[in-house]
């Protein structure tokens, strides 16, 4: 089943793409969480960090290595952003393709409310 990423990636559904190359594509977030908040995908659907196999290693790492270049171009690398990787329902994943969610351009508090 093709994913709203998918759809996205392939030119189904319009997104403010900032970034795209053969293996992945980042977009920017349409309900963002901080003033700059861009989603990392790769191109072909993985649900979740659960599903990525041993071959996916330099996509993953390529995944954080284009976070860090959008971090610059946005202007947020030096004051700080945070990336954040949802995995399944206590993740609170919402979309079932694997994304990377770059987040900055204010303080970002605390990661995880403690209870």
């Amino acid at each position: 089943m093709s994913t709203i990423f998918s759809k996205i990636v392939e030119g189904e559904l319009a997104a403010d793409i900032v970034y795209r190359d053969d293996r992945v594509t980042a977009f920017r977030d349409i309900n963002p969480a901080a003033p700059t908040h861009i989603l990392i995908v790769p191109n072909r659907e993985i649900p979740t960090v659960n599903d990525l196999a041993d071959e996916d290693e330099a996509l993953a790492g390529h995944m954080l290595l284009v976070a860090r270049d959008l971090a610059k171009s946005e202007g947020i690398a030096e004051s700080g952003y945070r990336l954040i990787i949802n995995c399944n329902r206590d993740g609170n994943q919402e979309v079932f393709h694997l994304h990377l969610h770059l987040l900055g351009g204010r303080p970002l508090g605390g990661m995880v409310k403690r209870t």
